[in-house]
């Protein structure tokens, strides 16, 4: 299922220059476009709009994305990241693993000091050991560069493993 709209910022510059852009499906277009007959664009905002730099960057990242099929490493790299949260889920305290392509979020039972605060240690004890995630509450978000290897999602699930092992 395709969905009728997609935002997306950082990675039309791999994170270089801001740049964002809105994708909307022909229905969601057409619905948007009913104004007057001179209307040439699907107004959603004008920061850094058009930026000769920021076009550069994104065209230089399409072209990486491209050259370096990092898209079919993702598509290949699904099941095995799958596998790898996958293995977390019946770690104490662990509530719900959920992904999809190379996204996943682990979600941990509140701990007794709060709401929140065991996804914090979890996320505060990775960052220690060399593991960016991100805490959202009791839950953790990941995912790893289009570039991943099968011993890099090795060397995230031991990182995670043990903080979650260690977690308040």
């Amino acid at each position: 299922m395709v969905p009728d709209i997609i935002t997306t910022a950082k990675a039309l510059t791999n994170g270089a220059i801001p740049m964002g852009a809105v994708i909307v499906s022909e229905k969601i277009y057409d619905a948007c476009m009913q104004a007057p007959e001179d209307t040439i664009e699907l107004f959603h905002g004008y920061t850094y709009s058009g930026h000769p730099v920021a076009a550069a960057a994104a065209l230089a990242t399409m072209d990486i994305y491209r050259d370096e099929k990092l898209f079919e490493r993702a598509r290949e790299m699904e099941v095995a990241w799958e596998d790898a949260v996958h293995s977390l889920a019946n770690l104490p305290n662990v509530i719900d693993v959920r992904n999809t392509g190379l996204i996943a979020g682990i979600q941990f039972a509140p701990s007794e000091k709060g709401i929140g605060k065991r996804g914090y240690d979890v996320f505060t004890r990775c960052f220690y050991d060399g593991l960016l995630v991100r805490a959202s509450g009791d839950i953790i978000a990941m995912s790893p560069p289009l570039i991943v290897e099968p011993k890099h999602l090795d060397q995230i699930v031991t990182t995670l493993e043990k903080a979650i092992r260690n977690a308040i």
